[in-house]
């Protein structure tokens, strides 16, 4: 299988599934000398972990890490990064009946169409699970992007047709969703048990605020910053919209409406009046925040009934039964995050050569 590395300096390779023995990650092009520890890893993956209320699946597991190369006495050592979180509560026979058919909106009937084969125990590589590994080095990027004043914010907006119409940053992690408004917060909560009651599930929107990127990270054609930051973001299974700044608002506006004006500051920078770019034009960031949108879909495993066809073509009549999260958003928050950070990590590292005068600088000729 190809697909599962991403990044071209600062690069992670995922593997594992869902129902294996453990899920990981390496991660190549970390610079030595920064410090790091599991606990600095635990942190990020407590957030994405099972069981922690319930709007998220009951399968319990600890998700503790293991990191395996790649640090010495509390640094790191240049060498690949090799961590892993070893899976203790898997239930394989909640999913032996579905090695015969195909589920409703899963990938069950592309993984057969493509391999010929598919691991049915919860999904294997496609299942929410893979994404331990992706939390786990955005954990490291995160530490890494620190170092250089760079810092993160990423909340819920949406769930269902509930959305914020308030942003207060100390109330995200004060209820289960995440959300930065508490009213819209406990309107969600309804919401969901009703969408539990009618056996459903429900999508919702996830916002990301990155802070602290100087101008000038990104390339102007195909490795445009918000390009990459886009394919990081639809490279987790379940996200079907991804949006930019003023996003698609920006097709309902007009220039002179959507433009963000220039100016001059006192101590002498550029700056702009608003941000509807989004914090990057023509691919490369323009020193304002970076502010994305992604689209979460509903949880694609309910008891509800759904119509499929087998394996052989028989057309049937399902209830998807086991432990699934009604809404994948909540542990979503934190993948989203790691997935910018690991973006913003590598775009950093490659745009160190794209002045002569900065390599110069760096090797002590100027």
């Amino acid at each position: 299988m190809a697909g599962s590395s991403f990044g071209t300096i600062f690069k992670i390779t995922t593997w594992g599934e869902s129902h294996g023995k453990g899920i990981g990650v390496v991660i190549d092009g970390c610079p030595a000398g920064l410090a790091l520890s599991e606990e600095d890893i635990q942190i990020y993956l407590d957030r994405r972990k099972p069981g922690q209320s319930r709007y998220t699946t009951q399968r319990k597991e600890t998700d503790a890490v293991e990191i395996l190369s790649g640090v010495f006495e509390g640094k790191t050592t240049g060498t690949p990064i090799s961590m892993i979180v070893y899976n203790q509560n898997q239930k394989s026979k909640d999913y032996s009946d579905i090695a015969g058919y195909y589920r409703p909106g899963h990938a069950d009937f592309t993984f057969d169409a493509k391999y010929g084969f598919r691991d049915y125990r919860g999904g294997g590589r496609s299942s929410g699970r893979e994404t331990i590994g992706r939390v786990a080095a955005g954990a490291v990027a995160a530490k890494f992007l620190q170092q250089l004043g760079i810092t993160s914010l990423t909340y819920t907006t949406a769930i269902g047709p509930v959305a914020i119409s308030s942003f207060h940053a100390d109330e995200i992690d004060k209820n289960p969703f995440y959300m930065p408004d508490l009213s819209a917060a406990q309107k969600a909560e309804k919401y969901l048990k009703s969408c539990m009651a009618e056996q459903d599930s429900s999508g919702g929107i996830i916002e990301c605020t990155i802070k602290g990127v100087p101008a000038g990270i990104g390339d102007p054609v195909f490795e445009k910053l918000d390009a990459n930051l886009a394919k990081a973001i639809f490279s987790i299974g379940a996200v079907k919209g991804f949006e930019i700044g003023s996003g698609f608002h920006a097709a309902y506006t007009k220039g002179s409406e959507n433009n963000d004006n220039f100016y001059m500051t006192q101590t002498g920078t550029v700056q702009k009046t608003t941000n509807h770019s989004g914090g990057i034009l023509g691919g490369i960031s323009d020193g304002s925040d970076i502010i994305f949108r992604a689209a979460i879909k509903p949880t694609p495993s309910i008891a509800a009934s759904q119509q499929t066809v087998t394996k052989s073509g028989e057309e049937i009549e399902i209830s998807i039964h086991g432990r699934h999260d009604p809404i994948i958003v909540p542990r979503a928050v934190v993948v989203i995050e790691a997935m910018a950070m690991l973006t913003i990590a590598d775009a950093l590292l490659l745009n160190m050569t794209a002045k002569l005068e900065s390599i110069c600088n760096f090797y002590g000729k100027l």
